[in-house]
């Protein structure tokens, strides 16, 4: 579901780092710069994702699978997990809007509404904001390789927006999303 917050059958990982470094670019097969692979690391990975970076990922399968695809050795971190969609879990947007129209209504319309009997996006945001404010505290890069959803409310969260303007922050299946800092606030680093 691209960044629609509706309950993906299976979740498509969107990388995004919390410092983390530019896309991946230039020319060659699987978004790798033309010449060598770059050496397999996790907590000192020297590659365009990030200097001296350390990789973390959402447990899901997809994730550790992308990590693996761009050459990092993730350590797999809970919060950084997709949104818990209870009883809507492996369904479609469409399967749930047939059987539950008012359910997926109110979801969609009440960020602390969890129908589902899963987590609200407020509930996301909570577990979410904990985590980006540790890595705020503990400084250092970090790459993370997440769920589109997980990366709309860090961007939320990092930035103090009020949590309706979840819905409003697109990200595309592997996308690259950089939060800085230099202090005291966060940042959104848009482009190379």
């Amino acid at each position: 579901a691209r960044g629609g917050g509706a309950p993906p059958r299976p979740p498509a990982p969107a990388g995004g780092g919390a410092g983390g470094g530019p896309p991946p670019g230039g020319g060659g097969g699987g978004g790798r710069p033309p010449g060598p692979p770059p050496p397999r690391a996790g907590a000192d990975r020297r590659w365009p994702l990030g200097e001296n970076a350390t990789c973390l990922s959402s447990p899901a399968v997809a994730a550790r699978q992308t990590a693996d695809a761009f050459g990092l050795l993730p350590t797999v971190e809970t919060a950084l997990a997709d949104c818990d969609y209870g009883d809507w879990s492996g369904r479609s947007l469409e399967e749930v809007a047939e059987s539950q129209p008012q359910a997926l209504h109110d979801w969609l319309s009440a960020p602390d509404c969890a129908p589902h009997g899963g987590e609200s996006v407020t509930a996301v945001r909570d577990r979410v904001g904990s985590w980006l404010d540790a890595q705020h505290r503990a400084g250092g890069r970090v790459i993370a390789v997440t769920h589109p959803l997980v990366i709309r409310v860090a961007v939320v969260h990092a930035l103090g927006l009020p949590m309706a303007t979840y819905r409003q922050v697109d990200v595309e299946p592997l996308a690259v999303v950089r939060l800085t800092s230099q202090g005291a606030r966060w940042h959104l680093r848009l482009g190379g």
